[in-house]
């Protein structure tokens, strides 16, 4: 059994589309990316099936038959991404409606830290350990151990 090499190029050319456009930050573009995506995959089922033959029933043919389950993942793959692409198209009209665009902004804390991992603070939440209550050997991880607690050698 040969595989087409053009299907393959066609199912990588749009999975790796799909990949792209997904990346973007219009809800659009994403939802194009996601069509792209589940497109390439169905060929993907096709080529991974093998060559054509009878249908999948026994007895009504000598010819070899068809491989089922690849046309079930297929169906399967359309399904979700009929209600992937049908989501996506809610999402981003109720974006267009309130925002005026289908652009996903940033988020004010992904910025918040952005920021204060460029400048080498860290977040008002962290506690640091005191260095200088922690005992020089044998220290186990917790500075809170006891002279007692601590576990012989």
């Amino acid at each position: 059994m040969t595989a087409n090499l053009m299907l393959i190029a066609v199912v990588g050319v749009m999975v790796g589309a799909g990949v792209t456009l997904v990346l973007e930050r219009s809800l659009t573009r994403i939802l194009v990316g996601f069509v792209l995506i589940g497109n390439g995959l169905n060929v993907l089922f096709l080529v991974v099936s093998g060559p054509a033959g009878a249908a999948p029933i026994l007895g009504l043919s000598g010819d070899p038959m068809a491989d089922p389950l690849p046309q079930a993942m297929a169906l399967t793959a359309i399904v979700i991404t009929l209600g992937t692409t049908a989501f996506g198209l809610a999402l981003a009209y109720r974006a267009w409606q309130l925002t005026g665009t289908d652009d996903v902004q940033d988020d004010l804390e992904d910025d918040l830290i952005r920021r204060r991992a460029e400048r080498d603070e860290v977040s008002a939440t962290f506690d640091e350990v005191d260095d200088t209550e922690l005992p020089d050997e044998g220290y186990a991880g917790d500075a809170t151990l006891a002279p007692e607690d601590e576990v012989p050698a």
